[in-house]
């Protein structure tokens, strides 16, 4: 071989060799991420999501990158956008609510799911078992602070004057009338009656309002729901203005200046989500992760809220808080 041929040929391999060390690295892994919301009303929710993943070692942009799908509180955009991200390909697919996790385990038996969702995922189909979930989902059965009789005593001894409390539910929640039902059946147990008010768009949320100030009704107990938990600024505006005393069944709405809540914090549950999420981008298998049930109920007042609408707090209910925001 001549001596420019072979400066030629080991010139040419040099330049390749970087270009083959490239192509053995692993590729990014993705998550897609599908939520029935808007990126607005999800926004501080996903600070809880991406510090559970980083307390597994992984950095958004350094290490793993988000697909995220948002369905504009549209429903039948669900099926589409969770079949884009099969095609994608992606690593591993984290659903927030119910019907987003339908959507995801419809469109796929082989992608990896965690699921954030607000009833027993036995009964919803999605997984075989809590502890042996089976299959390619598991997740997170996050306690909503269903409305029940613990709710409306705490929220009829913070303002023991009303005979009637309104109920806020989506209709289009697949739990809407089995939590209804739960409601009438715990009102007549602490003396109240129940003013059912559905919503499952903003006009029917304004309608609603419209309606327990036409009905006079002096309380209002908001059902846990991931339609209503993306619209939290907007039932807390119209709370305060028509200074109707309200209980949320989250954390989240007190924090954002809500009155009263019994239930979980949904900063916390995406954290929790976020490092099951790390443990399958690191190899475990949805089906050897059990399903883990949020127990941390807590009770949050907001005392300048409670100033607001002129409400003094009983001692009592202040000695029950988890947390007072002053």
């Amino acid at each position: 071989m001549k001596r420019r041929e072979f400066i030629t040929i080991l010139g040419g391999a040099a330049a390749a060799w970087p270009l083959a060390s490239r192509a053995q690295q692993p590729a990014m892994p993705v998550i897609g991420y599908l939520n029935l919301g808007s990126p607005e009303s999800d926004s501080p929710r996903l600070t809880g999501l991406r510090r559970g993943l980083n307390e597994t070692g992984y950095v958004e942009g350094r290490n793993f990158v988000i697909e995220y799908r948002w369905a504009g509180n549209q429903v039948d955009r669900l099926p589409a956008l969770a079949a884009d991200l099969v095609r994608l390909q992606v690593t591993v697919i984290l659903t927030a609510g119910l019907l987003p996790a339908l959507a995801a385990k419809a469109a796929t038996t082989n992608i990896p799911i965690v699921f954030l969702v607000g009833a027993d995922p036995v009964q919803l189909g999605l997984v075989a078992s809590l502890n042996r979930p089976g299959g390619n989902l598991t997740g997170f059965n996050v306690f909503e602070g269903e409305p029940g009789a613990k709710a409306l005593a705490l929220l009829h001894e913070l303002v023991p004057s009303t005979a009637t409390i309104g109920f806020l539910e989506n209709p289009d929640n697949p739990k809407f009338e089995l939590t209804t039902r739960d409601v009438l059946a715990a009102a007549p147990v602490v003396g109240l009656k129940i003013q059912i008010l559905k919503a499952g768009t903003d006009r029917e949320i304004d309608a609603a309002f419209a309606s327990l100030v036409q009905a006079r009704t002096r309380a209002l107990l908001v059902g846990g729901d991931p339609f209503f938990n993306n619209r939290i600024e907007r039932l807390v505006e119209l709370a305060a203005r028509h200074a109707i005393p309200t209980m949320y069944g989250f954390r989240d709405f007190v924090v954002a200046g809500g009155l009263i809540s019994y239930g979980v914090s949904l900063i916390e549950n995406y954290r929790q989500a976020g490092l099951y999420t790390g443990r399958i981008l690191k190899g475990e298998k949805p089906a050897d992760l059990p399903v883990i049930q949020a127990t941390k109920i807590g009770l949050i007042i907001n005392l300048k809220t409670a100033k607001a609408l002129g409400l003094q707090i009983p001692d009592k209910l202040l000695a029950l808080a988890d947390e007072v925001i002053e």
